[in-house]
């Protein structure tokens, strides 16, 4: 029997994009599963009994306590002897891979799931940058949840060339098509516009995820605030947590909330409703991962506007199921954004849905998944 151990920041991101995964190793497998992230009682109660919980504080950020947690990680490493661990998030995977290594663990998986350097300048980037590549350096094997990132850490000499790969097409945990049902699309789509009041005739773009700058928050109000001047019949709906941190423009937050055409719909763990309810999804970011709302959103047959960035443009085709424009560009966004009002919805739809099927199958996906584990526990 192999024991494995998953390990992130905060709950939030075991749950969403690990959670299944466990549960699938579980049903095909006699491996031992363990998580380790913040505290959070309620998580651990949800979790199936077949999942060990060992919380571990840490911090989000740099701090001094992060040094106590990497201890604490390496502890109970050693203590369980895992076979493998898998990390993922910066501050996770910066404890979990230290750690990891001084307690000598076989397998050290780093999912690459997004650099934080990225979206910084000057001695901040230089700083994380340097965080990344030790993360790197001590883990034994990476894996990006895309090929351009792949292609970005190599350019970028995160780590040797023979170095990392990306399982299947990418992404983190695929989507669940059983979840993200298009022909559920027309139920969804009439109640969450009823709900929001939001007219049968209105254009909808919508966002998912926080609000902040690196997201491309800042670019979607300016391009939506110039959009809805011209047109009374065109939204846009937030969804995810309210919370605004400091990096955002306070007077267009402050427009947003103001203006009936911009509608904050909260955090939510049907996304696929709220998806369905939308005309066009734009993720204006400067620096993601993977993107799996673009490819959750095409499921939905919801064509997608991305920025050019690695990680995005690998979940969509260009003029096929989506445009792609240059990041903080507002007035590229704006013109996507015009176009897509009167775009061929039906045919960017379509391929939307077919390539999600294709490419993105999260059945299909676990699959490639436990093929990869069961080849890295092999290779040691």
């Amino acid at each position: 029997m192999k024991k494995i151990c998953f390990i992130t920041t905060i709950p939030l991101t075991l749950e969403s994009f690990i959670l299944d995964f466990a549960k699938y190793i579980h049903f095909n497998t006699d491996w031992d599963i363990t998580f380790v992230c913040n505290n959070d009682s309620e998580f651990e109660k949800r979790l199936p009994e077949y999942i060990h919980f060992y919380p571990i504080r840490m911090k989000r950020g740099i701090s001094l306590s992060g040094i106590k947690s990497m201890f604490e990680m390496r502890l109970f490493f050693k203590k369980q002897k895992f076979d493998l661990i898998q990390y993922s998030t910066p501050n996770a995977a910066f404890y979990a891979s230290i750690a990891g290594k001084l307690s000598k663990v076989p397998v050290r998986l780093y999912c690459q799931w997004g650099m934080a350097f990225v979206g910084f300048s000057g001695i901040k980037k230089y700083i994380f940058k340097k965080i990344e590549k030790l993360t790197c350096s001590c883990s034994t094997w990476i894996e990006p949840d895309s090929k351009s990132n792949l292609h970005f850490s190599h350019e970028q000499k995160l780590y040797p060339e023979k170095v990392g790969s990306v399982v299947w097409n990418g992404s983190a945990c695929g989507v669940n098509l059983k979840k993200f049902d298009i022909n559920k699309k027309p139920l969804y789509r009439e109640a969450i516009r009823t709900s929001l009041n939001i007219p049968k005739e209105a254009f909808v773009f919508g966002y998912v995820g926080r609000i902040t700058r690196d997201k491309g928050v800042n670019e979607l109000l300016q391009a939506t605030k110039n959009v809805v001047s011209k047109d009374d019949k065109t939204y846009l709906m937030l969804v995810g947590p309210e919370e605004v941190d400091e990096t955002i423009n306070q007077e267009l937050y402050n427009w947003a909330k103001e203006s009936s055409q911009v509608i904050f719909a909260g955090f939510t763990k049907v996304v696929e409703q709220y998806s369905s309810a939308m005309d066009c999804f734009v993720l204006p970011s400067y620096r993601d991962g993977f993107g799996l709302s673009v490819v959750e959103s095409q499921a939905m047959g919801v064509p997608v506007i991305v920025t050019n960035i690695p990680g995005p443009v690998d979940g969509m085709k260009d003029n096929i199921t989506g445009y792609v424009v240059g990041k903080k560009d507002v007035a590229a966004l704006e013109k996507a954004m015009e176009k897509m009002k009167t775009a061929d919805l039906e045919f960017l739809g379509r391929n939307g849905i077919k390539l999600a099927k294709e490419s993105f199958d999260q059945d299909i996906f676990f699959k490639y998944m436990l093929m990869d584990r069961r080849n890295l526990l092999e290779s040691v």
